[in-house]
């Protein structure tokens, strides 16, 4: 049985596998996001409440799309050599941290999704034609990504390019990339994928800003989520030499904790000339719709470092800095929790999950 809610790119994924391979997968009828995978039946099949989730016939549970993609999947789509085997975990790693941190940082605020910030999002759009560009070039002599037939590689990646083609890459923007055209349509309009996703179009035009869609999930939040936003404006950590506080109140607006985490994944990527001189530790607390980030920054000197270049000034803004006393007892236990990825935030909600910038 898979759990997930309508319209889920990652739940594609799992779904499209099946479809090829012949596995009978039912997909939870009476599941609702938010309310389902916070209950205590499903939490104690899946800790984290992420979805999709997967219970085999014999009541195994697997999380994660790409790992349930697998197991639903025949040998073809898991490679038929140890290298192609490796080959599709590199594509994976590939869509996860390469493609879906830029795609959301361009296409969520057009959605209304999270903030609409210019330099962000400009930055997003760079590395989403960086990642076509490497990918363009991959696919000049391939049909598919991995080997001569298509395997789970093709199926995770396309799906992660879903909400590109369908709200932002109109013709002139992925005219420069023909040979991912190719490879998404051949991929898209197979006869199995079109039994999960339908008759796909490609993006006319691309979607516009409009500062209603994000004043209407504002609108929309309930006083439970309002308090979780005015909670994340509190100081929390530090570090000895120079530790300051990462604050993004924005990522309450993140309904999925992989929304969140994203968000932390793109502000690493983008400030990836700092990693020789800087450290952090970013915390999600929490589950889907219901979680709250914060983190330790550590560097040299006493000021926000930032400041001291242009091309790191692109997310700090919006987010609130505090500089700590690392002589208080109390920002010791800090560091500890967040370097150890234990504990809890001020709300009790418990860490799910953290991510490394070094």
């Amino acid at each position: 049985t898979l759990y997930t809610y309508p319209e889920n790119f990652r739940a594609y994924k799992v779904l499209i596998a099946a479809q090829f391979s012949g596995a009978q997968v039912k997909i939870a009828d009476d599941f609702v996001f938010g309310e389902t995978n916070k209950s205590e039946a499903f939490l104690k099949k899946f800790p984290l409440g992420k979805v999709p989730a997967f219970e085999t016939n014999d009541g195994k549970c697997i999380t994660e799309s790409n790992a349930i993609a697998y197991y639903v999947a025949n040998d073809q789509l898991r490679g038929k050599t140890e290298l192609e085997r490796a080959e599709i975990v590199q594509w994976f790693g590939f869509a996860d941290s390469e493609i879906l941190p830029a795609s959301c940082g361009w296409v969520f605020p057009l959605l209304g999704i999270m903030p609409y910030n210019k330099q962000t999002v400009e930055h997003a759009k760079d590395d989403v034609k960086k990642t076509l560009t490497a990918l363009n070039s991959h696919l000049l002599t391939r049909t598919y990504l991995v080997g001569e037939r298509l395997t789970l590689a093709d199926i995770s990646v396309a799906m992660t390019l879903l909400h590109l083609y369908q709200y932002i890459l109109e013709p002139n923007l992925r005219k420069p990339y023909q040979n991912v055209n190719r490879w998404f349509q051949t991929v898209i309009y197979q006869p199995e994928s079109m039994a999960v996703i339908g008759a796909f179009k490609l993006a006319e035009k691309t979607l516009e800003y409009d500062p209603k869609k994000f004043a209407e999930t504002q609108g929309k939040s309930s006083k439970k989520e309002k308090k979780e936003k005015e909670s994340k404006k509190e100081p929390k950590e530090s570090k000895k030499e120079a530790a300051e506080e990462l604050d993004p109140a924005e990522a309450a607006l993140a309904a999925e904790v992989f929304m969140s985490c994203n968000l932390i994944g793109g502000m690493y990527q983008r400030l990836d000339k700092m990693r020789k001189g800087a450290f952090a530790s970013a915390c999600l607390f929490g589950t889907d719709n219901d979680s709250t980030i914060s983190g330790i920054w550590v560097w040299r000197g006493q000021e926000l470092a930032f400041t001291l270049c242009p091309d790191w000034q692109v997310d700090y803004e919006s987010y609130s800095w505090t500089k700590l006393d690392p002589s208080k007892p109390e920002t010791a236990q800090l560091v500890e929790q967040y370097f150890s990825w234990t504990g809890a935030d001020k709300e009790g909600r418990a860490f799910n999950q953290g991510k490394i910038f070094k």
